[in-house]
């Protein structure tokens, strides 16, 4: 390695650059053979470091949602939707209704796909770069009561209001005791 790689390499470590410090050298010769002027090197350069972080982004928000990766759109099969229901899917896939802060309930029997579906819609507003956080309302509600429990409630709820989209799956399967409803509700209470 030169003395001029080596200071490169360092600037670039110092600057938290990765993708810049892992492709400058084949992004040189690249601009070399094409004949780029500097501003077209240079732009090269940042164009590779912003998709390489917004990349890692998207790949932190996705294990941060703790949603299940295998329940995508690819693997769900719209075709055995009413077409009522896919076009509120396609209406849904945009996100507006997160900017909007609206709430969406989908109700349906047992392995209808609803929770297949809806884990589906989060991951593609997960692209679109919104925090989602995936969680049954069973364990949610058993998080909320430990943080109650332990005087650490308005934390947990202030990080909870970090997310973008809650995505609150059996939602019908609470049990109905007062302490539990309570702190659902007052998370609810929170958001909205």
């Amino acid at each position: 390695m030169t003395a001029l790689s080596t200071a490169m390499n360092d600037c670039l470590k110092e600057l938290n650059l990765p993708t810049v410090r892992a492709s400058y050298g084949e992004v040189c010769q690249q601009a070399v053979q094409e004949s780029y002027s500097y501003e077209q090197f240079l732009l090269e350069l940042l164009r590779l470091e912003s998709e390489g972080r917004q990349q890692r982004r998207i790949e932190r928000l996705l294990r941060e949602s703790r949603l299940p990766l295998e329940k995508s759109l690819e693997a769900f099969d719209l075709a055995r939707l009413p077409s009522k229901v896919r076009q509120q899917v396609t209406a849904l896939r945009d996100g507006a209704f997160v900017e909007r802060r609206e709430n969406v309930l989908a109700f349906g029997k047992p392995g209808s796909g609803k929770t297949h579906l809806l884990c589906a819609l989060c991951q593609e507003l997960v692209h679109q770069g919104h925090r989602a956080l995936y969680a049954t309302c069973a364990l949610l509600v058993q998080e909320l009561l430990g943080a109650k429990r332990d005087l650490r409630l308005p934390q947990m709820l202030k990080r909870l209001a970090r997310y973008d989209v809650l995505l609150i799956d059996d939602l019908g399967y609470v049990r109905q005791d007062r302490e539990e409803m309570e702190v659902l509700f007052t998370l609810l209470a929170e958001r909205y």
